[in-house]
């Protein structure tokens, strides 16, 4: 346990919330270090970016996004930030109450990851980057993958996936976008899901974090995939509370897209500090590699599934009228399930990603 004094709590933070008491140390990421603290007899958290490559922007992106969550309406979507000390990194939050999540706690997130999309609109236009969408380059290493392991694409399939690419670019939309929305940044309080670790947040449409609970939360150590009854409920959970926040109909437009542009990016295999460098698609085919709850295969084999019935018309009807406005997706989806039988034909003791979160 560390002492109050060796915490970086600054003068300015003193004068304004008084001093720090019974500091302990708080499981965190390798990116920050977290404390728990008491303010005048109250618990508070207490976190630092750790200084490093991006560590500033880092900090920037999560003081700006909790501050537009914090005018959600009604229940808080995040956390109180009771005050930052920028020259450190440090920001002081409020602290929740943790619960374990129910058996159907998608549909609470879904509804709460709604209204904290809703937080942000236009005149936050530069306050956050944009959302950036899967590239040119992710395009033609899927291809590669897939020629790797002998499944030949339709010929208008590389078409199909510049024209994703594209859309994806240019997609409408300023919601307030976690960035990490995974099981572990959700704490499911006793007044509702509030959403914590704002890093990597941006600006954006909310469809390209509402595809998390399809395809599998694609940037998180925690991979999950729900029934689709249970899945139905979550997405029109989201769709009722983003219509109640924003008076607007959640375009019908956009899901299949999000879902194909996660599955095309080879970083969305592995964990935030090895994204960037290697093309990760091409390992596949010679090993396998666990990360959190999932190896790669795993998590492939259940995004190509997700595409094949998206692209196809064979998912669910909720998911077929939010994608029934994508751009054609029939040979993105039919490579893509040649590509799962490839999969499971080579590998057969894959298995399907877990139903439960840990």
């Amino acid at each position: 346990m560390e002492t109050a004094s060796q915490l970086p709590f600054g003068e300015t933070l003193r004068d304004r919330l008084g001093p720090p008491a019974h500091a302990s140390v708080l499981e965190s990421s390798p990116r920050s270090q977290v404390w728990r603290i008491e303010l005048a007899g109250r618990p508070a958290v207490l976190k630092q970016l750790v200084a490093g490559p991006g560590a500033d922007e880092r900090y920037a992106r999560e003081v700006a996004a909790l501050s537009i969550a914090g005018r959600a309406s009604g229940t808080p979507v995040v956390p109180a930030l009771l005050g930052t000390d920028p020259a450190e990194r440090v920001l002081v939050l409020e602290h929740l109450g943790h619960r374990r999540p129910s058996a159907d706690w998608i549909v609470d997130y879904a509804a709460a990851l709604a209204r904290l999309h809703a937080t942000a609109g236009p005149g936050d236009t530069g306050a956050l980057p944009r959302w950036q969408g899967p590239t040119g380059a992710d395009a033609t290493s899927f291809l590669t993958f897939a020629e790797a392991l002998g499944v030949p694409a339709p010929p208008a399939a590389r078409d199909e996936l510049d024209a994703l690419v594209e859309r994806l670019g240019r997609a409408e939309g300023t919601a307030l976008l976690h960035g990490d929305p995974c099981p572990g940044n959700d704490l499911h309080t006793p007044d509702g899901v509030r959403f914590i670790d704002f890093e990597q947040a941006s600006l954006g449409s909310g469809l390209m974090e509402l595809a998390y609970l399809r395809i599998g939360f694609p940037t998180c150590w925690c991979v999950t995939r729900a029934s689709a009854p249970l899945l139905e409920r979550a997405e029109i959970a989201y769709r009722t509370a983003w219509h109640a926040e924003t008076g607007t109909v959640l375009p019908d437009a956009g899901l299949a897209d999000a879902c194909a542009g996660w599955l095309i990016r080879g970083d969305a295999l592995v964990e935030r500090a090895h994204r960037g460098a290697t093309d990760h698609l091409a390992r596949v085919p010679d090993e396998d590699w666990t990360w959190g709850t999932a190896t790669a295969r795993q998590r492939l084999a259940h995004r190509l599934g997700v595409v094949a019935d998206l692209a196809t018309g064979d998912s669910m009807a909720a998911g077929a009228d939010l994608a029934a406005g994508d751009g054609d997706l029939r040979n993105l989806g039919a490579l893509a399930a040649d590509l799962r039988r490839a999969v499971m034909d080579r590998w057969p003791a894959v298995r399907p990603v877990p139903k439960r979160r840990p």
